[in-house]
This record gives structure tokens, sequence and C-alpha cells, in this order.
């Protein structure tokens, strides 16, 4: 299903590190950095380590099994072992509630 989906409550984001959420069969981490929320596929292509529990550094996430980056804003592999880009979503506060935009080709 495409649209907006809430997957989150604004306090439940961790001012450090990210979320792990389920929306439409897809595991999407949630951060925020600066005031500033991103969603990315909660998958490093790698080898599958959850990015969501990854060094955040600025606007980039490391993965924590293998030391792979990707840029929060735009999903791009910065550092391998990893050779793909992760998706990227766009997110939004809807209240106080987390929403992110599940894309048909997602």
């Amino acid at each position: 299903m495409a649209g907006w989906v809430k997957v989150a409550a604004r306090r439940d984001i961790p001012k450090e590190g990210g979320l792990s959420v389920e929306a439409s069969g897809k595991r999407i981490a949630i951060f925020e950095v600066g005031g500033a929320l991103f969603a990315i596929d909660d998958e490093c292509p790698h080898a599958g380590a959850p990015l969501s529990e990854g060094i955040v550094s600025g606007e980039e996430v490391q993965c924590s099994w293998h030391g792979s980056r990707f840029r929060l804003r735009t999903g791009e592999v910065l550092d391998p072992p990893a050779d793909e880009s992760v998706g990227t979503y766009a997110v939004r506060l809807s209240g106080e509630d987390v929403e992110v935009e599940i894309r048909e080709s997602s």
C-alpha cells in the first residue's frame, strides 16, 4: 500500500542512534539529527546488519558490523565493504506522529 504510514511517536526517536520500525512489510531505520528526521532501509546491503543500531555521526550512519557508512539524506554508500546504497523514505511529522511515505517502487 502506497502513502503515508505512521511508524512512531516523536518521543520514541532516540537523540543518538536510530529506531527500527516496520511499515508495509519493510524494515526502516528512523534517525533524528539536529531536529531533522531521516528514514532509510534498516538493512546494510553488505551483510544485512540493522543500520538502526549503527553509529551516527552528523548526517551519516556507520554499520556496526563491518563499518560501511551511509549518508542519511540520500542513502548513498560512502565506505565499503557495502557497494550499494540503501533506500530512503520521505518522513514527516503529523502532530507528534512520525510518518514515512511508502512508494509502490520502494
